[in-house]
């Protein structure tokens, strides 16, 4: 059986992939933190295929929705509003912020991929 087949699994190296991408963004930002005009770049959110049936539901009106709320995707959209006189745009802080959550991130969803292929190798009756 292969990955497609498998949708957690699929959606872990999409992950995986999406997040190794945005740290090579990051370091971009981050190298080119003295560059005259320079602004900085981020991916968009990583939002995975069709969920493979894995995304939360709201079974009742009083349940959670599962989904942002206004205010974190307002949060996603602020535009960054310092700039040096050079005209860049570059926030050291913010940028080491997100390369330290992208890397917590990406720790994550390899621990979970890894724990998903031994515990197919349990299903198949290999030793993990």
């Amino acid at each position: 059986m292969s990955a497609a087949g498998l949708p957690l699994v699929s959606q872990l190296k999409e992950r995986m992939h999406w997040l190794q991408s945005r740290q090579k963004v990051l370091a971009e930002n981050v190298a080119n933190a003295n560059t005259p005009g320079f602004k900085p770049r981020d991916l968009r959110p990583f939002e995975a295929g069709d969920g493979g049936g894995l995304a939360p539901l709201q079974t009742a009106p009083g349940h959670l929705s599962g989904g942002p709320s206004d205010d974190a995707a307002r949060t996603r959209a602020a535009r960054r509003f310092e700039t040096t006189p050079s005209g860049n745009a570059v926030s050291l802080e913010d940028e080491m912020t997100k390369l330290a959550d992208t890397q917590a991130d990406y720790q994550a969803a390899a621990t979970l991929y890894a724990k998903s292929l031994s515990l197919l190798k349990i299903a198949i009756g290999k030793r993990a």
